[in-house]
């Protein structure tokens, strides 16, 4: 977003990038045994692919349907999907119309109170962003989702800002738009690698911890306002900063 900015004169002088965040301190990894909500939504014994926030127009869901169909013999694979959203009802269609009612159990917006469980029910999330919208839009669910400690499946350009994280701190894994093979591929290996799937999620956190965390967010606007009302203060205390 920062190198789309300044293609269009910005110095970088005069722009700040500071990331987005989530409630990290409340939202943490939970094991599947202890979360209740699991049990409630009947996702006991199965491996639970989830999506969970707003389905709009930057994001690619067919390409998540496609490897539905791929893997419509393994009912043990599920795609859960929480939230809402201008294609929310499209893709709810789209299942119906593709006979993947079983496949695809949905759920509306939780209420924050309960995105500590819900954001955990998942063995992992898959999120999207189409990619001529890199540096316009980043998918702000990337958070919440390392924040429970869960691998993340970007679906989009590999090397797209959520894409490069992803792959720099090995905590899921990039599938470019269209190639539901490869994705249906990748949920397989990963339904029968308990292991690896623990240590992606783990990895995840550690990410936001590093770099991410609410505190560490608030901190960076802290000392950028500040900056700015130094520099304020210092025209406003120089005559000749007055007059212009």
């Amino acid at each position: 977003m920062a190198r789309r900015v300044e293609t269009l004169g910005v110095t970088p002088a005069q722009f700040h990038v500071i990331a987005n965040w989530c409630d990290d301190e409340t939202i943490r990894p939970l094991a599947q045994t202890n979360n209740s909500l699991r049990k409630a939504w009947h996702l006991a014994g199965k491996f639970v692919v989830g999506y969970s926030g707003n389905l709009g127009r930057a994001h690619d869901f067919e390409t998540v349907l496609a490897a539905a169909e791929r893997l419509r013999k393994e009912p043990r694979i599920v795609f859960l999907t929480i939230g809402g959203g201008r294609r929310f009802e499209d893709l709810v269609r789209s299942v119906k119309d593709r006979g993947l009612e079983g496949t695809f159990p949905f759920r509306p917006y939780q209420e924050e109170n309960v995105l500590p469980l819900s954001l955990n029910v998942p063995d992992v999330h898959w999120l999207s962003l189409i990619p001529q919208l890199e540096g316009l839009i980043v998918p702000s669910k990337f958070y919440g989702i390392a924040a429970a400690g869960k691998p993340i499946i970007i679906i989009g350009d590999k090397n797209g800002e959520i894409a490069r994280l992803v792959q720099q701190h090995h905590c899921g894994m990039v599938i470019a738009p269209g190639d539901a093979e490869a994705l249906a591929d990748a949920l397989r290996l990963l339904s029968n690698a308990p292991e690896a799937v623990s240590e992606m999620g783990s990895r995840a956190r550690t990410m936001l911890d590093a770099h991410f965390t609410r505190q560490k967010a608030l901190a960076r606007w802290s000392g950028l306002l500040d900056k700015l009302d130094q520099a304020r203060s210092v025209r406003s205390a120089d005559p000749a900063q007055r007059e212009l």
